[in-house]
């Protein structure tokens, strides 16, 4: 097992090349969005815009 820190495993990588960058990338929408978005006091319309543009 290729260990880098407690917790964390590179096995998945190295056996299957699975990663979560897909999950980061939306991460990183979803930050970009919130930014833009800050002045929105509704959270069910924040919630609405965000389905619509990244579902």
């Amino acid at each position: 097992m290729l260990t880098n820190a407690p917790g964390f495993r590179l096995d998945p990588y190295f056996r299957r090349r699975a990663t979560n960058a897909s999950a980061e990338a939306f991460n990183s929408k979803v930050k970009i969005f919130r930014s833009q978005m800050r002045g929105v006091r509704d959270r069910d319309f924040f919630i609405f815009r965000l389905v619509k543009l990244y579902a």
